[in-house]
Formats: C-alpha cells, sequence, structure tokens
C-alpha cells in the first residue's frame, strides 16, 4: 500500500459490507445526529407526527433524507449512517434489531435469525468485489 487512502479504498472491496471509516462519519454526521434525536420521546413524537418536516430541520443531503424516509436501511449506510443509531430510527418504528436487519438482507427475519444461529454467512464464495473471486 502506498498510502492511508489505498489502504482505505480496499475496505470498498469486500462484497456486502460497509466498514465505517472517518470518511463515512463525516458524511453521515447529520443522519447519525438526527437519528440520536429520537432517543428523546418528544422528538419521536414530531417524527411520528410529521416526518418530512421533522426530517427537513436537518442539514442531510436530499438523498439521505429520502433513504430514512423510505426506511432504506442500506442506502442510509451507504450514506453514512451508522446502524447503532439507524436503531433509533427502527425503533422508533416499533420493529426489532432483527426484523430490520432482515430487511436489509432480502431475508425473512426467522430465515436471518436461524442464519445466525447457525453461525452466519459462510465465509465462502465472492471476497473481492474487484476480482469477483
Amino acid at each position: 500500500m502506498s498510502d492511508i487512502h489505498d489502504y482505505l479504498a480496499e475496505f470498498d472491496d469486500i462484497p456486502g459490507t460497509r466498514v465505517y471509516t472517518a470518511k463515512r462519519a463525516r458524511q453521515g454526521y447529520w443522519m447519525n445526529q438526527f437519528a440520536m434525536s429520537l432517543m428523546k420521546a418528544e422528538n419521536r413524537e414530531r417524527w411520528k407526527a410529521d416526518e418530512r418536516g421533522y426530517i427537513d430541520q436537518w442539514p442531510m443531503s436530499e438523498e439521505q433524507k429520502l433513504a430514512i424516509l423510505d426506511r432504506d436501511y442500506n442506502r442510509c449506510l451507504d450514506l453514512g449512517g451508522n446502524i447503532y443509531f439507524l436503531a433509533k430510527v427502527f425503533s422508533t418504528d416499533g420493529l426489532s434489531f432483527l426484523q430490520a436487519v432482515g430487511t436489509m438482507t432480502g431475508m425473512s427475519p426467522e430465515d436471518y435469525q436461524a442464519m445466525m444461529i447457525a453461525g452466519g454467512r459462510s465465509p465462502q464464495g465472492v471476497r473481492s468485489i474487484r476480482e469477483k473471486r
């Protein structure tokens, strides 16, 4: 590796994984601050009453706002969201972590839970997006 940027770029080559780097943290700062605001009951009520009005108070990109409004958690991660902060959004919706993460995998919560209990996804398969191996 010639520099830190080359090293960090390697993280983007891991299929199905978004490594939460400082770059992602900076990109998703306001998205994550919004999500953390839902820890307060009064903010959850404001959010439930007018999602668009509430989210428009945060200086996020329109793309980030739409990802949250669409509950597209994978897109939120792509745009700098942190799953532990985003948990405040799906918890406010009444979803468990298991239910929300199941939607991110395309699996039912039951199938996702069974896979995880059995040890998770197999390490076999595509290990590099770039090299397709």
